[in-house]
């Protein structure tokens, strides 16, 4: 049966999800969705079994989805069981140097942001602007400038007919254009339909660091076409990042050197949202568990590390499933995804699962429990991944792979990757990913096409009552400034408890982010929030920090530098009636 939703779960689930006849009408129920999904990827299963073994999978992947327990990616949800079937999130499409390749990746781009997948490139192929071109006389006009096409073919296609498209633009930090696309969306208006992140390599943070000059190389030869002092160059990138959000860092050579088939080709980009860096052509199934159903409750709350190690597995054999029975846009993607059959399987609740385990976010031993429970699910993963090559061989190109010389045979280059989760988070009715609780009240601003979410922290709701607390007084603060920093009259393990993003230091943030990287194949999708008031040196330390401590990517975000930011801080105040409360069950909060 399919576990009770919340008001927004289901205004999501009816504008993008659920089925709709020729009428336009809604066609199907949540359970219904959730059955389509299971039934259309356990078909994989026909392939290894009987049917009657199946079938038994099927109920399995019903369960685990109909449950709120484990969710996939958007456009598995979106497009399993339908006559488009292509089910992957992210996809990355490698850009050369000719109009061949630009104008062909273009095309790419738009068959598979149609059937609802985000699109990565790195752009550092491109020769800079202003560079000769033999074939017309004329000269080129940069990376910048072809990205602009991009954007606009995105802005012109909604994914899977359903969502926007979104991109992520990598250029190194090496190439000459390197200040342009510093600067490329210092304006608020260009490129809207991207995020940007400057591809970083070790010798340039040790250049950083040294106050030393940093060469800027043609991409074609590598020859030197000019010298930037490094410690100049980082800080236009801190002060763009600290006026509009981007660009964010990717960490390049921290990246390859966790590649898993190094000989199968070298990673230069990532997903939109960072969290999987991927080849060529390459696609990624992600899926993530809620957190939150896992915690005992009753006395003193604890993870049911068991009921965990199950979710984990069928999680694992649902998403290899998803890959075969997949329609692949692109032919080229095709084979490089079934090469590596990377998944990436994630989770989101964390900052409501350390509550009910009476962990403030803020705190050691948060980033503690970060790395143990991370831990578990890597190693739980990796086993699943080895059941299932056993069963059904390893990925194609595993002779190729750092594996082979280990002798450990898996079914996936790749089994985990934390991804943002945003309105997979909302259908499952807990917060977004690792991040903390953004507010206790908020607007979801442009989650639904001209529609605004109102929110409540439920996990504080049951508290509040638990505690006996009058809410009235509390919660008309809350709803007021998103947080408890106008409550006088909440206790103070309380607001310890129910710390939110801003008010938890940036390396806080970034310690919880590597806690988790410490146990992930693919990377961490992870914003680190800033108050208004901070500054370019903050952005400029945490960035540092997250070198420093192995991040494979980071992303900055002070509250305010974007005008229609997704998260405001506050609800309106019909909002927090007496009816909108959530009864508390016994042991919900520790408190």
């Amino acid at each position: 049966m399919t576990a009770k939703l919340t008001d927004n779960a289901l205004k999501v689930l009816q504008a993008r999800y659920l089925r709709r006849n020729a009428g336009g009408q809604i066609a199907e129920t949540p359970a219904q969705l959730f059955q389509r999904v299971a039934r259309a990827v356990s078909e994989a299963e026909l392939l290894y079994g009987t049917a009657a073994q199946a079938g038994e999978w099927e109920d399995r992947f019903y369960e685990v989805m109909s449950s709120l327990d484990f969710l996939p990616n958007s456009p598995t949800l979106m497009n399993a069981g339908t006559e488009l079937g292509q089910l992957s999130a992210c996809f990355v499409l490698p850009v050369e140097d000719t109009m061949e390749s630009i104008f062909g990746t273009l095309r790419d781009l738009a068959m598979v942001q149609r059937t609802g997948g985000g699109t990565g490139f790195s752009f550092s192929h491109l020769r800079p602007a202003g560079d000769a071109l033999r074939s017309s006389g004329g000269t080129s006009s940069g990376p910048v400038s072809f990205m602009k096409i991009y954007d606009c073919a995105t802005e012109n296609i909604k994914l899977g007919g359903r969502r926007r498209g979104a991109n992520m633009g990598v250029l190194r930090v090496d190439h000459p254009d390197i200040e342009q696309f510093i600067d490329s969306k210092r304006d608020g208006a260009s490129l809207r339909n991207f995020n940007i992140s400057v591809g970083v390599t070790d010798s340039f943070m040790e250049a950083v660091e040294a106050n030393s000059d940093f060469a800027l190389r043609h991409p074609a030869d590598n020859r030197t076409l000019a010298h930037r002092k490094a410690r100049a160059l980082f800080d236009s990138i801190c002060n763009a990042a600290w006026a509009t959000g981007d660009p964010g860092l990717v960490f390049l050579d921290t990246i390859e050197r966790a590649n898993p088939t190094p000989l199968v080709g070298h990673i230069e980009c990532t997903n939109p949202c960072g969290e999987v860096p991927l080849l060529p052509y390459e696609s990624c199934n992600l899926g993530s568990i809620n957190l939150t159903h896992f915690v005992i409750e009753g006395g003193e709350p604890e993870v049911d590390w068991e009921r965990l190690r199950a979710l984990v597995s069928a999680a694992v054999r649902f998403l290899d499933d998803v890959i075969t029975v997949n329609r692949f846009p692109i032919e080229a993607t095709h084979r490089v995804t079934i090469g590596n059959r990377k998944i990436g399987l994630g989770v989101m609740g964390f900052a409501e699962m350390c509550i009910m385990l009476g962990l403030p976010y803020a705190s050691d031993a948060a980033v503690r429990f970060a790395g143990d429970l991370m831990g578990f699910i890597a190693r739980e993963s990796r086993a699943s991944s080895a059941r299932l090559a056993e069963a059904r061989g390893v990925f194609p190109n595993w002779e190729q792979s750092v594996y082979q010389s280990k002798g450990l045979r898996l079914r996936n280059a790749t089994q985990t990757s934390i991804a943002p989760t945003g309105t997979i988070s909302i259908i499952a009715g807990t917060s977004s990913s690792i991040e903390p609780l953004f507010a206790l009240a908020y607007l979801r601003k442009n989650v639904l096409d001209g529609q605004t979410l109102s929110e409540f922290n439920p996990v504080f709701l049951r508290c509040l009552e638990r505690r006996g607390l009058a809410p009235g007084e509390i919660l008309n603060a809350v709803a007021q400034h998103g947080d408890l920093s106008q409550s006088t009259d909440v206790p103070e393990e309380l607001r310890r408890l129910f710390v939110t993003a801003l008010g938890i230091s940036p390396e806080q943030h970034i310690r919880v982010q590597a806690a988790f990287q410490r146990h992930v194949d693919n990377a961490v999708s992870k914003t680190i929030n800033l108050p208004e008031e901070a500054t370019p040196d903050d952005v400029a330390r945490a960035y540092r920090l997250a070198y420093k401590m192995g991040g494979k990517g980071v992303t900055v975000f002070r509250y305010g530098s974007k005008t229609g930011q997704a998260l405001e801080l506050g609800v309106e105040e019909e909002f927090y009636e007496r009816e909108h409360f959530i009864k508390c069950d016994p042991g919900a909060c520790r408190l």
